[in-house]
Formats: structure tokens, sequence, C-alpha cells
């Protein structure tokens, strides 16, 4: 039970976080200091937890043994009548909402995709990419971090995860744009 919570609190406290603290960064570049002013653009965790939403709802679905678990951070405050462009502003979460699910959804665990990735593969692939779970947040430090310095350094693009999100993350957007009527 430990080793289990342990596999997935690390992930989603690290991605719940960035998530708030993304929101606030973007309307703070987009022209409202509200995130920012209430302490709220942060990778601090603790700014993010909601009582309830974070602790108390998980703990009881786990409790209850639930077929699912479910929570949520406290919303970072976004005052958007202070935007420069309320109505393009709004738009722009849609970029880093489409970044974060092509991110979560890489078939490597702990990531959602690498969890869907082992239930649909067959058991002689599905098996060693489940091991791995245990190097899969250094593997992601790495690629996200190590790799690219590395290439920089040396002058090569060893950007991985920024051609494995990149292109369907814009594919993405365009779709949601397309189909909510606001493509170009």
């Amino acid at each position: 039970m430990l080793y289990q919570a342990s596999t997935w609190v690390l992930p989603v406290v690290i991605a719940v976080t960035f998530h708030e603290a993304a929101h606030g960064f973007v309307a703070y570049h987009f022209g409202d200091s509200t995130a920012w002013q209430a302490g709220r653009v942060t990778f601090n965790p603790f700014k993010h937890i909601d009582r309830f939403g974070t602790i108390i709802l998980p703990a009881l679905l786990i409790v209850i043994r639930s077929p699912f678990l479910f929570g949520y951070a406290k919303p970072v405050p976004v005052n958007f009548r202070r935007l420069n462009h309320p109505r393009r502003d709004m738009v722009h979460s849609i970029q880093i909402n489409a970044l974060l699910c092509v991110f979560n959804m890489l078939p490597l665990p702990p990531l959602d995709g690498g969890r869907v990735a082992v239930g649909l593969l067959p058991d002689a692939l599905a098996f060693p990419l489940a091991r791995i779970e245990r190097y899969g947040m250094l593997i992601l430090l790495l690629l996200l971090f190590v790799l690219p310095y590395i290439g920089e350094q040396t002058g090569r693009n060893l950007n991985i995860l920024g051609w494995l999100i990149g292109a369907p993350a814009e594919a993405l957007i365009r779709f949601v744009l397309a189909i909510t009527g606001q493509s170009q």
C-alpha cells in the first residue's frame, strides 16, 4: 500500500503544482497579477492544497475502495477583467492544458499514458514496461532537463520531449480551435 501510494502521490503532487502555478504564471504574463500577489505562482505544493479536494476526498475514496480516485487542488485566482485581451488571453490556457494532456499520456509509467500502455500491451511488453515505473520520474527528469542541457552544450537538439509533445499538442490545439469555430 505504501509503495503504491508513493508511486502515484509524487507524480500527482508535481503535476498539480506545476498545473496550478502555470495558470497563475500565464495570467500574470497576460496582465493579471491576482495569483502572483496571493503567492500562488509557486512550485510549493502546500500553497495549492485544498483541504477537502486534495486530502479528504482522495483519502475517503481509498478507504471505501472506490474503483476510481479523484481529487483537486485550490484553483488559482484569476481576474479575467485584468487580462490585457480577456477573450484571447483566456484561450491561451488551451495550450497549457494540451501540453499537460499530451505529456501525461506519454507511455511511461508512472504517467497515465504508461498505465494505459501497460493495460493494453501484450504481457511480453507490458511486464517490462511496468517494471520501469520505479525509474519513471528519474527518466522524466533526464528527458526534461539533462538531455536538453547536454544537447545545448554539444550543439545538438536532444529535446526529445519537445518533439514528442510539441507536434501532438499543436494538433490537439488546432482540433479544439477548429471544432469551436476559432481556427484561422
